[in-house]
């Protein structure tokens, strides 16, 4: 039986903006930058300010796509090691979460560990939410920090500092050609 909550009901946003908001971050990071660059903080705050509300709930959509794209990917590459992706994944998300009290906020942290689990159970976490009410702002530098987390999860593993990124601009090529 369907769920509601396939990912096939749900729209894929604005992937290539949301992934280029990650891709900045995971670059500033391993540059060795704690603090965001003042130049990029401006150029994020111009981007975000020249959304519509529709243009936003996009970058939205497409940030959950990713967070649903790494976690399929993750859930695959626990598998092949008799791995659970939830298991292994989550519970250090969780902790991360919890050393972020600036960005994540204590009362966002069940959802974002719920939106993993809808992921990493292959439901659409953008829908998985919608079910619970419309997102808060709250819960805007949470999903951007999990999409983050995810990424650099998978550039770990892969010891590869772009394999999430290049997974992704791969991916949306191949759907570029079909």
């Amino acid at each position: 039986m369907s769920s509601p909550c396939d990912p096939q009901y749900a729209p894929a946003g604005d992937v290539g903006a949301a992934l280029l908001m990650i891709d900045s971050r995971l670059k500033s990071i391993y540059d060795g930058r704690t603090e965001t660059d003042p130049e990029q903080q401006q150029l994020i705050a111009q981007f975000s300010a020249s959304l519509g509300p529709r243009e936003a709930r996009d970058v939205l959509d497409g940030a959950c796509t990713l967070i649903f794209m790494f976690m399929k990917w993750l859930r695959m590459a626990y598998e092949d090691h008799d791995k659970d992706v939830i298991e292994y994944v989550v519970p250090s998300f969780v902790a991360t979460m919890r050393m972020m009290p600036r960005s994540v906020r204590p009362e966002v942290i069940p959802t974002m560990a719920g939106m993993l689990v809808a992921a990493g159970t292959g439901l659409s976490p953008s829908l998985w939410r919608q079910q619970y009410g419309e997102w808060t702002k709250d819960e805007m530098n949470p999903l951007e920090a999990t999409a983050f987390l995810l990424a650099e999860h998978i550039n770990r593993l892969t010891d590869d500092r772009d394999f999430a990124t290049r997974l992704i601009t791969e991916a949306l090529s191949r759907a570029d050609q079909d």
